[in-house]
């Protein structure tokens, strides 16, 4: 089978050259997500019309959304906005593609409410739970990689405890930490501690850590999950011998989705370029365009913006500081020398559409550059 081509593509406009990832934008599960719920307004345009959360982490597509007439339950860490009691039999209800609970499901439906009309849960999302599932008919306790207070994280952990004992571990720290309680370096008290709000109830470190599957957010870097597996393995080969290693460790396949996996293995391929900067677009609050960021800034001097808006001018750009969690200014952003060359790239859940405008705005600030017509013409 010939490997699969994640080199990017250069569009050398002369002043200014851009290198766009092979792979970057909407994946199947958004675009899913994002029709159904524009079917949701058209077939029930005398009904309230309600998402769980947002469809998306991007605020163009939440707002475009919400200018359609969709109201917002829940904020994206799990805040009310719209009380459940306001939540009548006759709404519709839109179950985001990051999926939900099974308790939320369990009360909507109490309600009298019809979840599965308009559920865009993503398919490799419900990979997730089918695997995680399965890990627990075969009596392994499953860990969860992810961010805790994200939403396909809450929703994943509901289903995989109901399956089995949970718990989830957002990075190689918590994994090293957790290892302590295994290899019994910890005591229970200290894991009750350290783990609280993150495990299933009833978990017992001392019993339900001797079997172990490793499953994840389907939008965390892929080889940090990866490398998270192999620690785990090595902890149970180190306890309880290599031989033994198959019965206390579930050696399961990666769980993310294809998008996440090409977006990332594309950015990998722009890290071998020599570049001035690289311009990241997405939503801020994005887990799979925060991981880009990251691959980016090992390298390159990045800007995360989630529109062209953010870019003021040839002099000034707004961005965001995603390890502070706030937005900056840089002034002078653009070098001054020729050519000037750009990476650009997105997370899964921006439209292309959104990159194209970076794009353009960017080139405005370029007069002496080639026509576009004339540059894309050779594709």
């Amino acid at each position: 089978m010939r490997k699969q081509d994640f080199s990017p593509t250069l569009l050398d406009f002369g002043p200014v050259q851009f290198f766009i990832a092979r792979h970057f934008g909407f994946c199947y599960g958004v675009e899913n997500a994002i029709e159904i719920s524009y079917r949701a307004v058209e077939e029930n345009p005398n009904k309230n019309v309600y998402l769980l959360s947002q469809m998306i982490h991007n605020q163009e597509v939440n707002a475009d959304l919400q200018s359609r007439g969709i109201r917002f339950i829940m904020d994206t860490d799990g805040s009310q906005f719209i009380p459940w009691e306001k939540i009548l039999n006759d709404d519709v209800v839109i179950i985001p593609a990051f999926g939900t609970t099974l308790e939320i499901e369990k009360m909507l439906k109490g309600k009298g409410v019809e979840v599965q009309q308009y559920n865009t849960t993503c398919p490799f999302v419900e990979k997730v739970w089918n695997r995680a599932d399965r890990l627990g008919q075969d009596g392994y306790t499953v860990i969860i990689h992810g961010k805790p207070k994200h939403e396909e994280t809450r929703a994943t952990f509901s289903h995989s405890a109901a399956a089995s004992q949970s718990i989830v571990v957002r990075d190689m720290e918590d994994a090293q930490q957790l290892a302590n309680y295994i290899s019994g370096s910890k005591t229970k008290c200290e894991f009750f501690e350290e783990f609280s709000g993150n495990f299933s109830y009833g978990f017992d470190p001392e019993k339900h850590l001797q079997r172990v599957g490793v499953v994840n957010q389907t939008t965390m870097l892929a080889t940090e999950t990866q490398a998270i597996a192999d620690f785990f393995k090595q902890v149970m080969i180190t306890k309880y011998g290599e031989g033994n290693s198959k019965h206390h460790f579930a050696d399961t396949r990666d769980t993310l989705c294809y998008a996440t996996n090409d977006n990332q293995d594309a950015t990998y391929e722009l890290l071998k370029l020599n570049a001035d900067l690289a311009i990241v677009v997405g939503g801020y609050n994005s887990s799979n365009t925060s991981h880009i960021v990251d691959l980016c800034e090992g390298k390159f001097k990045t800007y995360f913006i989630n529109s062209d808006s953010e870019i003021k001018s040839h002099e000034e750009i707004s961005h965001f500081n995603y390890h502070k969690k706030q937005k900056v200014t840089t002034h002078a952003f653009l070098p001054s020398q020729n050519p000037v060359k750009i990476i650009l790239t997105s997370g899964a859940s921006c439209p292309d559409t959104m990159v194209d405008r970076v794009l353009l705005r960017l080139l405005s600030y370029f007069p002496q550059a080639k026509k576009i017509e004339k540059v894309m013409s050779a594709f």
